[in-house]
């Protein structure tokens, strides 16, 4: 079945998950994966979405809907086979805010073959949080890493921390 990424952004308001997943299920649409977040007072959904819908279709059935908003449909291309995820960690950081935190850490973490999964930052006063979800590969070195982390954490004046991700139980 034809994958679809569906993007919706504007100012929040009540309603638009139900408004966006009920046009989806009208047109036979299934959500396989979805992230909704509010950034500042900004509503943010991306979805992928399975079904017979082109994104024409799909993008001339949401736009009424949300005419306060911003809409992208776009086809995926099929992805292949998806290889194994890697050993799974969560890695936060905190400290004061200032430009190229998520920049230096991320490149850390990319240079030890790391993948990005999930990230959530947030500022809250003159406190800085962020908090990734990120898989590593088996053969990764896990203490050089949270070492070079420390050290990148370091330089930026914040404080990191790197642990095995629990595992959810559903």
């Amino acid at each position: 079945m034809p994958l679809l990424a569906v993007t919706v952004l504007g100012h929040d308001r009540p309603g638009i998950i139900a408004d966006v997943t009920g046009a989806l299920a009208e047109l036979g649409g299934n959500l396989e994966d979805s992230s909704m977040t509010l950034l500042r007072g900004h509503f943010a959904m991306t979805l992928v979405v399975a079904g017979d819908a082109g994104s024409a279709d799909v993008q001339s059935r949401l736009e009424p809907l949300l005419h306060d908003l911003t809409v992208y449909v776009r086809p995926l291309p099929d992805a292949g086979d998806v290889p194994d995820a890697g050993i799974p960690y969560v890695l936060t950081v905190h400290g004061a805010d200032r430009a190229g935190i998520v920049s230096s850490i991320t490149r850390a973490v990319a240079s030890y073959g790391g993948n990005i999964t999930d990230l959530t930052t947030r500022l809250a006063g003159g406190l800085y949080v962020l908090v990734a979800e990120v898989d590593f590969p088996e053969s990764a070195d896990v203490d050089s890493l949270s070492r070079a982390l420390t050290d990148v954490a370091h330089e930026l004046g914040v404080g990191v921390s790197v642990r095995p991700a629990e595992t959810d139980v559903l």
